[in-house]
């Protein structure tokens, strides 16, 4: 059998390689590993003496993947993931483990606090952490393994995505805002009652005259407005009777069921985006972050 030894290079090497070809850059590589740029350099040239290969092309402030290199990053990327992933699982035995989602306050109070006994019963070995923010954050930069954000993930090439609700957004009321006011069953009808606007601070959402255009009605507001830019905070107006909101099914669907708000207008709005979990492409998910994930799509 061939001395393994001998032939496969040196574990901190791998890992250098491997960072420097996901930069390609030694710059980068060198940021990214606490080290300098000189001690990158020496430790990839002395694994192409090595392997007798020159696995990458250096340019000016750039080193790029030969295609020996490409070859050779790809299966030493996934070696290490794969062992990175083992680790993580042994080490996890008998102990909790902590497992952060980055999402919205309206997604995270909503959606997720409903839900997290039954989280805690299915995973009852993780601890989930949730992280919210104003504004979708980076999660490679932030090195959160998983996040929920709302769009086309054609915008997101650095993430996969998965998901979890198509964005279907209705206009909803509270029952004794209903029985005060009436119930309006157009769209017409609803743009001469008191309406609540979500003036996201960051985020793009949809508003009213975005909604009501959906409906074939060109609609401008007149007069004073009641404005929110805490979309939490727009459904709690409305549950205490102050006016009509738009609803973004995911996230109204339990009030629904349950009685303490009701669509009203007639008509749904389809944007052809969704909500999804989104994970970066440049590392692999560990095992619980995984089991989290999975979870969470398990939901819908």
């Amino acid at each position: 059998m061939t001395n393994f030894r001998s032939l496969i290079p040196s574990a901190n090497a791998l890992v250098i390689f491997e960072v420097a070809g996901r930069h390609e850059n030694f710059t980068r590589a060198a940021e990214e590993l606490g080290m300098s740029q000189v001690a990158v350099s020496y430790a990839i040239r002395g694994l192409e003496q090595q392997l007798g290969a020159q696995l990458f092309e250096r340019q000016h402030r750039a080193a790029k993947l030969t295609e020996v290199g490409e070859r050779f990053h790809a299966d030493v990327s996934a070696g290490l993931s794969r062992i990175g992933r083992a680790a993580e699982d042994i080490r996890s035995k008998g102990r909790e483990v902590n497992v952060t989602l980055a999402a919205s306050t309206a997604f995270a109070s909503m959606w997720m606090l409903p839900r997290l006994t039954a989280l805690r019963a299915d995973l009852a070995d993780i601890d989930l952490r949730i992280q919210t923010s104003v504004r979708d954050l980076d999660l490679e930069d932030e090195a959160i393994p998983l996040g929920v954000r709302g769009g086309d993930p054609k915008d997101w090439p650095h993430y996969h995505a998965a998901q979890l609700a198509p964005e279907v957004i209705t206009a909803v009321a509270s029952p004794a805002f209903v029985e005060a006011h009436g119930r309006p069953d157009t769209p017409l009808a609803l743009a001469q009652h008191r309406l609540i606007w979500l003036e996201e601070p960051v985020r793009q959402a949809c508003n009213w005259p975005e909604w009501f255009a959906s409906a074939g009605i060109d609609y401008k507001p007149t007069g004073r407005r009641l404005a929110i830019n805490d979309y939490v905070l727009v459904v709690q107006a409305v549950l205490a009777g102050e006016g009509i909101a738009l609803g973004w099914t995911h996230l109204v669907d339990r009030l629904l069921k349950q009685g303490q708000l009701v669509e009203v207008g007639g008509h749904a709005l389809l944007t052809g985006n969704a909500f999804y979990v989104v994970w970066p492409r440049s590392r692999e998910l560990n095992g619980a972050a995984t089991r989290v994930r999975d979870w969470l799509l398990a939901q819908t």
